[in-house]
């Protein structure tokens, strides 16, 4: 319990998503998952998971998996994804092939299973973390090293799955409150402060004396805090930086 307790303290004081993810990749590699792939969205709804673009993606699995898998959309009609986005909790693999055995999947989700054996993505465990919003999501899937079994996962499950869990939701929650990359460009300094001041509910002309520059200047900052978070109005920059976790931070740390 001691050793559990040492890397939470280490994972809950990894100063970035990059630190954190790297610490966690090496620790569920001592359990045999080798490969990950985190996900979470803050844009569901009872159609869409959202735009990929938007979601927190985090892997390290090989580029050209992730490039088949998310490039071509495969994510969509995945059968475990489809289970992580209705259910919370661990979800042992084995349920792909209790699913197959009853007949209830579907031509596309039977080819997306077999393009995972190809890639040696056969064994493992999905974990679905509760939302904590009525449009987020987030889930975890753990890929067992090529050649092992799906017995040889659940017995490992049952000997530290409850551990395992633990430090999943523990970097699941991390990772939502540390400042996420972006495919876009970074906010400066300077924009994040303007739209945190419109976070803050003041105009314009509020900010302009309190950043002590001149309206056309904040406007400017506004402007390019659209264009680096891809958004068309300064409401939606404000809640896009917010989720993304780009506002009211503390540099350095």
């Amino acid at each position: 319990m001691s050793e559990l307790r040492r890397f939470l303290e280490t994972l809950t004081g990894a100063p970035t998503a990059e630190v954190l993810w790297r610490l966690h990749c090496e620790k569920m590699a001592e359990y045999g998952f080798d490969r990950i792939i985190y996900g979470f969205s803050h844009y569901m709804s009872e159609t869409s998971m959202g735009d990929p673009a938007d979601f927190v993606l985090l892997t390290n699995h090989d580029p050209a998996y992730m490039q088949l898998f998310m490039g071509n959309n495969l994510y969509r009609d995945a059968p475990m994804v489809r289970w992580a986005l209705h259910n919370v909790g661990a979800c042992s693999w084995r349920y792909l092939w209790d699913e197959m055995a009853r007949g209830t999947l579907t031509e596309r989700e039977k080819h997306i299973i077999e393009i995972n054996q190809m890639h040696g993505v056969t064994a493992g465990y999905s974990i679905s973390f509760k939302a904590i919003t009525s449009r987020s999501k987030g889930a975890i899937a753990l890929t067992a090293r090529k050649g092992m079994s799906q017995d040889e996962v659940d017995a490992i499950w049952a000997e530290h799955g409850s551990d395992i869990v633990v430090m999943n939701n523990v970097a699941h929650l991390k990772i939502v409150t540390l400042p996420q990359q972006t495919e876009g460009r970074s906010l400066t300094k300077r924009q994040r402060e303007a739209l945190e001041w419109v976070g803050d509910g003041k105009t314009t002309q509020d900010i302009a004396l309190l950043m002590g520059l001149t309206a056309a200047t904040v406007e400017k900052h506004l402007r390019l805090a659209r264009e680096a978070l891809s958004v068309e109005t300064t409401a939606q920059a404000v809640l896009k930086a917010s989720f993304q976790n780009q506002m009211f931070i503390v540099d350095g740390l």
